[in-house]
Order: C-alpha cells, then structure tokens, then sequence
C-alpha cells in the first residue's frame, strides 16, 4: 500500500511539473473553454446553456486521450516496465494510477470550469449535482479506460496519436459538444453512439441540466462504466512488459471489445 501511494504522489506531481501533462491537464483545456466561451457565446448565445457540461467533457477528452498514453508507451519502450517488474510493482498499478491521478487533475479542471463558467459567460449550473457528479465520473472512468488502453496496444508514439485522434476528432465533430445530437443524420447518430463524448453529453442534459435527453441517458452512464471498466481489463490483459518482446497473450484487435456496450447501446437505448 505504501509503494502504491509513493507512485500515486510521484505521478500527481509529474502531471504539474511535466510540461506536456500541465499542458494537456490544465492549460489546453482551460484555454478553450475560455476562447469558446468568449467567441462561441457571441456567434452562438444557446451555446451558453451547454458550456459546461460541453467544456468539462473537452477537458476530460483532451487530458486521458491525448495526455495518458504517450507516457505509457515512452516507458515501454525505455525499459522502465522491466525495472517495475523486477522490483515487484504489479503491472494493474503501473495501468490505474496515471489513470486516476489524470482523474484527479480533471476534478479540479472540472470544478474551475463549473464554478467560473456562470461568472464568466452566464451560463446555467447543473440542477441535480448528485448526478452531474456521477456522469463526470462515468465519463473519466471511460476515457481514462480507452487512453490506458490505447497507451498498451499502441507499438509506438506515433500509432498512439492516431488512434487517440480517431477518437478525439470524431467527438469533437459529432459528440454534441458543437453540434447538438439531435440535428445529425440518422447515419452519423448511429456513429456518434460509438463516442463516450455523445454519450457524456447525452447524460449530462438528461441527469444533470435539465434538458430532454436524446435516448436512455442512465443507459449512457452504464455504457461509459461498461466500456471504461472493460477497458481496463482488456488493457491488463494484453499488457506487454517490453516492446521488444513480442509475444502477446492476445492480439491488439482485442481492443476495439472496449466499444462494445456502446455498440449494443445503438440497438438498445
């Protein structure tokens, strides 16, 4: 317990004086929220009733997809998995603590977001925060899930960015952060389904904002825990404590069973 808290702290502190971590925590989606606020609320006024819930699901986005598996993979490929593995630190704990020291980070963000949003910009506070809180959680739970995943199946620093922009364009193009979900076509409804950015979104308005949600919004809460909890199995299970081993107990196609509940969602919810 002692070992796992010293590595809690140590990748806490990482994430404020890393460069790149205070960047993709703090200041990347901080700065947006601010130039969106400022030029999306003037071009756009009902963009005001979704600034919130739109900007703290950005900075969840922009912080796991874009911030946790580049590192992952850096350590890999520098040998630092195998001094981890010789002095006894189990491999779920090198996948769960960037995962929640990222989560961590994007509760203060969340909170700075939601506090000075109705200051700043006149936007409207959630109305049921019990929810507001558990849909937060369910979407960082998801993204971090995809990100430690992504950072394992990922050979390089360069397959990380592609398969993390697969995921973060798309969301930022059809997740409802922009667009509202109910003006896209039924085509790109049914793949915006396969986001947790549309389904963040979908719960956030049905449970927290007092909007009419699009579909099942509690079933959204379930598909991101769903996906995120078995994001973090899948990333257990083919984790790989050296690049420069191949042998792999799964193969990296194993991955995409993480959509999975967002997949069955499309016919259910």
């Amino acid at each position: 317990m002692n070992a796992f808290i010293n590595h809690f702290a140590f990748e806490f502190r990482t994430g404020i004086r890393n460069k790149q971590l205070l960047l993709m925590n703090y200041l990347f989606p901080l700065g947006f929220y601010l130039m969106m606020g400022v030029v999306m609320a003037e071009i756009n006024p009902p963009f005001r009733e979704d600034i919130i819930p739109a900007m703290v699901t950005f900075a969840v986005l922009a912080a796991t997809l874009l911030g946790i598996p580049d590192p992952l993979v850096n350590a890999r490929e520098n040998g630092v998995f195998r001094s981890y593995k010789i002095n006894g630190i189990p491999s779920i704990s090198i996948l769960i603590i960037p995962a929640l020291t990222t989560i961590l980070h994007l509760s203060l963000v969340a909170t700075i977001i939601t506090v000075t949003a109705p200051m700043l910009f006149d936007a409207p506070l959630p109305l049921n925060w019990l929810n507001y809180l558990l849909t937060f959680i369910a979407l960082a739970i998801a993204c971090a899930g995809l990100s430690v995943l992504i950072g394992v199946v990922s050979p390089s620093s360069r397959m990380t960015v592609l398969w993390s922009q697969l995921i973060f364009v798309p969301s930022m193009m059809l997740g409802g952060l922009m667009v509202p979900y109910g003006i896209l076509p039924d085509a790109a409804g049914k793949v915006a389904q396969l986001l947790p950015a549309t389904q963040a979104m979908n719960a956030f308005n049905g449970l927290a904002m007092g909007k009419v949600a699009d579909f099942s919004p509690w079933g959204s809460v379930i598909a991101l825990v769903l996906s995120g909890t078995l994001a973090f199995g899948l990333a257990s299970y083919l984790f790989n404590w050296d690049s420069h081993n191949s042998a792999r107990r799964g193969h990296p196609a194993l991955a995409l069973l993480a959509l999975f509940p967002y997949f069955i969602g499309i016919f259910l919810l």
